[in-house]
């Protein structure tokens, strides 16, 4: 026999997503402040340590969010990417192929992260749940 219950009453056993705007804000002050040290560090000469390092950045700030934030999310990282460490600095240029795969680079991470995320949190509450 099937027993129904109020899923939305009580504790809820999948943790609720943060709010786009606050992901998005969180990802655009991890990308400023990662893309200013690898520059103080290594110089703006090397983008593709920034891309390696802001798409590990991404995943980890996507992982509260919603799948809808992921665009937003690698469109900002992205701005800061090609802006602040990519020459020339504080212009924003345009290469398709090599934007493209940064574009798309942030974009997988940003899923991954947020897909990642879902998925352990809904097989956590699966056993909290399960006898």
């Amino acid at each position: 026999m099937v027993e129904w219950k109020r899923i939305s009453s009580g504790i809820r056993p999948v943790p609720s997503p943060a709010a786009t705007p606050s992901v998005w804000a969180a990802a655009a002050a991890a990308a400023v402040t990662l893309v200013a040290v690898l520059n103080l560090l290594d110089g703006p000469g090397d983008p593709a340590v920034d891309l390696v390092v802001l798409s590990a950045a991404v995943a980890v700030v996507s992982a509260g969010a919603r799948l809808t934030a992921a665009p937003g999310t690698a469109l900002l990282c992205w701005l800061v990417l090609n802006a602040f460490a990519t020459a020339p600095v504080g212009e924003l240029t345009w290469e398709t192929p090599y934007d493209l795969l940064r574009l798309a680079c942030l974009l997988a991470a940003a899923g991954t992260g947020t897909v990642a995320a879902r998925l352990t949190s809904a097989r956590a509450a699966h056993r909290r749940l399960t006898p």
